[in-house]
């Protein structure tokens, strides 16, 4: 892997600025969570100051930029099987199913997403780099549910600027330890990566603003069926706001889900917690409904998918347990 080191000189009597913000608009072609992740790993510095990505900028400072390179990576289509929920020229809703990883990126470096969808079509957009052609957005590996893939650059284009816009309307389902008290409501905590453990997200003071609606579907006591809504698309949202409430996704492993919360519920329950805890291995979490207006026809669209197996397994021995 090859570096490229750029030096940016920050003016003289700018406004306190934070760093990481600061960099965004130098044209270095580093988004915001790029810019944090290399300030992290000390490829960002100022000489003589130990800097975090809020490190503020007062004017005069020097700030040296070493760009990682990667030897380019080539994509070698894929032929794994795909979940098509609609698609025309421009675009395609797939059903992503758990387990499978988006895009490459460290440690998977085939059989993701994109793999598939080359199989399928090469016409796919440009937007998303080498290594995201088509993605518009993402679901984490163990997430289920419908994703956006754009096939042209125009249809990318706009799409992004939608979900950027809180315009495509992005519905989840989710099983909660516990009852909830409020019957629906919205949960506002700004999320950043955990100082303790950067492979994971947390709620942090200054982190990014994150917004997820929510209402109960189903309260089984023990667990509950809730609907979520995104108004913002942070890494891990739902998961995080929902164990800062004190009801992670069941069987969340990163995220308190694999531990039983009982929460008041009488302690025999225990046992029926392991029990369903078994008939899952990932956080049951899926992306089970979008609405949007086409890109280039201006044609609304709504699609939704039924639950995966694991997910309406834990519900149907809900149900034969408490209803």
């Amino acid at each position: 892997m090859t570096e490229e080191t750029k030096t940016v000189i920050v003016p003289e009597g700018i406004i306190p600025t934070r760093l990481d913000i600061f960099l965004v608009n130098q044209g270095l072609g580093l988004s915001r969570n790029q810019i944090q992740k290399l300030i992290r790993e000390k490829k960002i510095t100022v000489p003589g100051k130990g800097i975090k990505p809020a490190f503020i900028l007062n004017g005069g400072e020097q700030i040296v930029v070493n760009i990682p390179h990667a030897e380019p990576l080539r994509l070698v289509p894929e032929e794994i099987p795909l979940d098509i929920r609609y698609e025309d020229e421009h675009l395609l809703v797939v059903n992503k199913p758990p387990g499978m990883v988006v895009h490459p990126a460290r440690g998977h470096y085939s059989g993701t997403l994109v793999h598939a969808v080359l199989a399928h079509t090469i016409k796919l957009s440009s937007l998303g780099g080498q290594t995201r052609p088509g993605i518009v957005h993402r679901l984490d590996k163990n997430t289920s549910g419908l994703l956006i893939v754009a096939k042209t650059d125009i249809a990318h284009r706009r799409l992004a600027r939608r979900l950027a816009e809180h315009k495509i309307k992005r519905e989840y389902l989710a099983l909660l330890w516990g009852h909830l008290s409020e019957e629906s409501g919205s949960i506002e905590f700004p999320i950043g990566h955990n100082p303790r453990d950067h492979r994971k997200m947390a709620v942090v003071e200054h982190g990014s603003e994150a917004r997820t609606d929510y209402s109960v579907e189903i309260d089984y006591q023990l667990l509950s069926v809730v609907v979520f809504r995104l108004h913002t698309g942070r890494t891990h949202q739902i998961r995080v706001h929902a164990q800062n409430i004190g009801h992670p996704v069941f069987g969340d492993p990163d995220y308190g889900g694999r531990e039983v919360h009982l929460g008041g519920i009488a302690p025999e329950m225990r046992k029926i917690a392991r029990e369903l805890l078994n008939l899952i291995d990932r956080q049951a979490l899926h992306a089970r409904k979008l609405e949007f207006e086409h890109p280039v026809t201006s044609e609304s669209i709504s699609i939704e998918t039924e639950l995966p197996n694991d997910i309406a397994t834990v519900i149907n021995a809900l149900e034969k347990e408490f209803l």
